[in-house]
């Protein structure tokens, strides 16, 4: 969007009143009773409209005699290029490892907690989550590269190896040792089942179930299993496996009861945040994609909820059926829009979807 451009005494008059931010740097106003000039955010007490005189610039205002304001700084950047400008040193700074959350609020003129607010509305995660990830992008880059795992732990800067395989789990979704070999190896086994809403492939790793798939040919499902775990070994599921199959379809009927299921989540950071909230929204109620972007701190990234959406392996468990377009209609789904009418329809009996013609930009997955 642009600027509006605040060109005339009047309209800059009523910048001021308001204490507009996107007006700072457009031009600067001064007080003549106090001999100071500011910018048109400045919270200062507002000065009567006949002792205001308005610069295009800084210089003009200093030119004709008028000192900075000290609470507003227009002497520096505006206050909001100074703040972003402090988060991206931050975050270089957590790149670098030399982050220190005093020094970052102080740069910035705030508090360190305060800091880790601006951080965290910036980016949308806190420090601590930003140094995470930065960490888990470095040991899946090295060990995808052939890294050892002991030259992985200490590219990510972890301070020891304990440190790297508590967090390993939630970083790879598998062990070290086998994410640095992309999954290959690994024994993923899985048996079919049937539901109300058609076949149902339920498949384990040695940690969970890793997927379940919903479809109408058990040919296209196992293609499709084969597909989301390429260097897998796949096999036909022990006998005693029908049990949990059994828990899983039970699931798929009557997903308002809640599952006790061993769950092997595989993602990267930002699904995984969209996958926990959507396990997060009851049973017989919807969220649109952009509101799931704001509840994990990314507003504006509803698209990319639903691509999180459409990369879910374990339908119903994760629940990504109950996302609905911000009109509130029934939008598209990973195993078709109809399968996932029919568990709304379960879970809250009467759902109505939106109009037909109804034209949300939110995504389908």
């Amino acid at each position: 969007m642009n600027p509006i451009i605040v060109s005339n005494d009047e309209t800059r008059l009523s910048a001021v009143r308001a204490r507009d931010g996107a007006c700072d740097g457009q031009f600067f106003y001064a007080v003549l009773t106090t001999g100071v000039f500011c910018y048109p955010s400045c919270a200062a007490r507002p000065a009567r409209p006949e002792n205001l005189r308005f610069f295009d610039t800084r210089e003009a205002a200093a030119a004709a005699g008028y000192r900075p304001c000290r609470r507003c700084r227009p002497d520096l950047a505006p206050r909001a290029e100074r703040r972003a400008e402090a988060v991206a040193e931050a975050c270089r700074a957590i790149e670098q490892g030399r982050f220190d959350a005093a020094q970052a609020g102080e740069a910035a003129g705030l508090g360190a907690a305060a800091f880790a607010r601006l951080f965290r509305e910036v980016t949308g995660v806190t420090p601590a989550a930003y140094a995470a990830a930065r960490r888990q992008h470095i040991a899946q880059a090295a060990l995808r590269a052939g890294s050892g795992v002991t030259d992985a732990i200490y590219q990510a800067g972890f301070s020891s190896s304990g440190r790297f395989y508590e967090a390993a789990d939630a970083m790879l979704g598998m062990t070290p040792t086998r994410f640095r070999s992309g999954g290959a190896g690994e024994t993923i086994e899985f048996a079919f089942g049937t539901s109300f809403l058609g076949e149902v492939l339920v498949a384990t790793s040695g940690r969970g179930i890793c997927a379940i798939l919903l479809g109408e040919d058990r040919g296209a499902l196992r293609d499709d299993l084969a597909r989301r775990f390429p260097r897998a070994r796949l096999k036909d599921a022990a006998p005693d496996f029908g049990a949990r199959v059994v828990e899983v379809v039970a699931l798929i009927e009557a997903p308002r009861a809640g599952h006790a299921l061993p769950l092997d989540i595989r993602g990267t950071a930002f699904q995984r945040r969209v996958w926990q909230a959507l396990q997060e929204i009851p049973a017989g109620e919807t969220a649109s994609y952009a509101h799931v972007a704001s509840a994990i701190g990314k507003p504006g990234a509803a698209r990319a909820v639903g691509a999180a959406c459409a990369a879910n392996n374990l339908a119903v468990a994760v629940p990504c059926h109950r996302v609905v377009a911000a009109s509130g209609r029934v939008s598209g789904y990973a195993w078709g829009a109809v399968r996932k009418e029919k568990l709304l329809g379960i879970e809250r009996p009467g759902l109505c979807p939106g109009p037909a013609g109804d034209k949300s930009p939110d995504p389908v997955h």
